[in-house]
């Protein structure tokens, strides 16, 4: 959907017409020869073949689900989620984003050499969820952490307090 759109614009011009949606396969690349995203090369699995509802071949085990945000008037995020990558999915994708070297490190190896479980992660970020439901425009606004000066001095000018 969306075709001429950028496809961060893409993901708020569908939240706008749906309340809610589930977008998945986050990091194949699309028919235009360009991914949609980038996604970690190392965590979700983004080769995966799968098929849509409508019988068409599709990729990817991973997915975000994303809300309208009333506040910043678009697109937020509430979640990234998926089954991780196997060995051979690592190898692929590692091989796909350029990333080859990175298999000799320590993470990589325990997947390559079945010394760690595979696993699928996701879950709704609290910190969103948050956000969402207390109508803030700022990650700052629900959760406490160090935040540079400038960008403290930015959201100030917007009305926007972090917490610290």
């Amino acid at each position: 959907m969306y075709p001429d759109l950028p496809r961060k614009q893409r993901e708020t011009a569908i939240i706008k017409e749906y309340p809610a949606v589930f977008i998945y396969g986050i990091g194949w690349v699309l028919k235009d020869g360009y991914p949609h995203e980038m996604r970690a090369a190392d965590y979700d699995d983004w080769i995966t073949e799968t098929v849509s509802a409508k019988g068409e071949p599709m990729h990817g085990l991973n997915g975000d689900i994303l809300v309208w945000n009333p506040v910043t008037k678009r697109r937020h995020e509430l979640t990234s989620m998926g089954i991780r990558v196997t060995k051979d999915t690592l190898v692929k994708q590692m091989e796909i984003a350029g990333l080859e070297e990175n298999l000799k490190l320590p993470y990589h190896q325990a997947i390559l050499n079945d010394e760690i479980p595979l696993s699928i992660g996701g879950g709704i970020g609290q910190a969103r969820t948050y956000m969402y439901l207390l109508r803030t425009a700022h990650l700052g606004e629900v959760t406490v952490t160090i935040w540079p000066q400038q960008l403290k001095d930015i959201c100030a000018k917007k009305n926007i307090f972090v917490l610290e």
